[in-house]
């Protein structure tokens, strides 16, 4: 894992642009990757501006207690592959009715269920291997003594990081192959190792300490990870209500046969968690990673995107902003961030539902959200559809809230981290290409204020 909450900072600006202005008493800035709009709204040029953008690799994205177990692939031309495994530590069965003597073993399975979460190509044939884990699965903890700027808002706990992985036997416990109706699919069934099994069934047949706790179990047994196959398509997402069961039978009292089974699941939530790993070989972006976290749009031809569960998020810079707000003459009425994103035909790779957006300090450290005016939540911005003829479709922030505090000691050299909403942010693969025009990202942050 990198270190801890280590950033780097990098300067770096794209060509400049225009700032534009009506020439009456209200007037409309438009900070943009270019002036096109200029002639079609009649704006003269006020003054000189610039947003720099990149896409800029967040580190420290905790992935555990989310309650999904998130395994597959994805893949995408323009920012590579990411695979997902999951990890999870099981306790003991809960049920104290004592196995009869009498009892044989019959199988031991593994049942997850589908939270019908997916992205990525269903119409294949997805394969998942489950391996035992050989090394304890461990919570990162954090100096909450750390000065706040140095810790991302969103560690606020020990956790298990996205690039954490624990080892695990080579050879598996029971594959499963399936095609993924996850919409419609109730559940997902490993049939795994016999022996295994009958040994499980031997210790809790005759009591033995190995699982007579929880504490006791988890020495003999560190935990289970789910694989995805090398050739698999999509990421799915299913719940944290994860049983490996112990099935036997017996003949009772009465002479009938029963069936009977014990059941191993999640002990503590905290150590479920999911590792997620990126290959952005062959794209623009091969150089990004946690060693070298930003690469600017003018060297990927104006390209930049987001993307949930690597950490990747489109970073905005307005170097000439401040001056404009502190410009004593000027009352800021109405600021708008209008983020393009190209309509996606690919309804497997869906645009996401909404946007959040992280204030990055200095170091860019997400140190907290950007929210609407007199509010106290994250401001989330809706995807708004584009047409067929051409528009794009758009995220809208009100910027207000930003723009009056960007002149605090907190604000100084702050940025915009632009990210999937949290919850998606750990949970899903989730992706978004930035709409780009002439080399360009479509980016507008629109401003009206009234000089005086």
């Amino acid at each position: 894992m990198n270190q801890f909450f280590k950033r780097k900072q990098i300067a770096y600006f794209l060509p400049l642009i225009t700032l534009l202005g009506f020439s009456s008493c209200n007037k409309d800035i438009s900070i943009s990757l270019d002036n096109t709009g200029a002639e079609n709204l009649g704006l003269t040029t006020m003054d000189t501006a610039t947003i720099v953008v990149s896409s800029y690799q967040m580190d420290d994205i905790p992935t555990s207690a989310t309650g999904i177990v998130l395994v597959g692939k994805s893949n995408n031309p323009t920012s590579g592959k990411i695979s997902s495994s999951s990890f999870m530590r099981l306790g003991i069965p809960t049920e104290t009715l004592a196995i009869p003597s009498n009892a044989t073993f019959d199988s031991l399975t593994l049942v997850i269920k589908p939270n019908k979460y997916f992205y990525g190509d269903t119409t294949k044939i997805q394969k998942i291997s489950v391996h035992q884990v050989t090394e304890d699965i461990k919570l990162t903890e954090i100096n909450l003594g750390k000065d706040p700027d140095e810790r991302p808002v969103f560690v606020s706990t020990a956790s298990i990081f996205n690039d954490q992985k624990f080892a695990y036997n080579a050879t598996a416990l029971g594959t499963a192959s399936f095609s993924p109706r996850v919409r419609t699919m109730d559940s997902l069934a490993f049939k795994l190792d016999a022996t295994l099994g009958n040994r499980l069934f031997g210790y809790l047949q005759t009591g033995d300490a190995r699982v007579s706790s929880n504490t006791n179990f988890q020495e003999f047994f560190k935990g289970l990870v789910l694989v995805p196959a090398a050739t698999n398509t999509a990421l799915i997402g299913y719940k944290d209500s994860v049983f490996m069961n112990v099935h036997y039978s017996y003949v009772g009292s009465d002479g009938f046969s029963t069936k009977a089974k014990k059941t191993f699941s999640i002990d503590n939530k905290n150590y479920q968690h999911n590792n997620i790993t990126y290959d952005r070989s062959g794209t623009a972006f091969a150089s990004l990673n946690a060693s070298n976290p930003e690469i600017f749009t003018s060297a990927t031809a104006g390209t930049a995107f987001l993307e949930g569960g690597t950490g990747v998020v489109a970073r905005l810079q307005f170097p000439s902003l401040l001056s404009i707000v502190s410009d004593p003459k000027i009352a800021i009425n109405k600021a708008e961030l209008i983020i393009e994103a190209e309509n996606s035909a690919d309804a497997q790779q869906p645009n996401p539902a909404a946007l959040e957006i992280f204030i990055a300090n200095k170091i860019v450290n997400p140190i907290g959200q950007l929210t609407a005016p007199q509010a106290t939540v994250a401001q989330s911005a809706p995807f708004e559809k584009g047409n067929d003829t051409g528009k794009n479709g758009k995220y809208t922030f009100n910027m207000i809230e930003y723009l009056n505090n960007i002149k605090k000691t907190a604000y100084f050299d702050s940025s915009l981290l632009v990210s999937l909403p949290t919850s998606q942010l750990f949970t899903t693969g989730n992706r978004l290409v930035i709409a780009k025009s002439g080399g360009k990202p479509k980016i507008k942050l629109n401003i009206i204020y009234t000089k005086f």
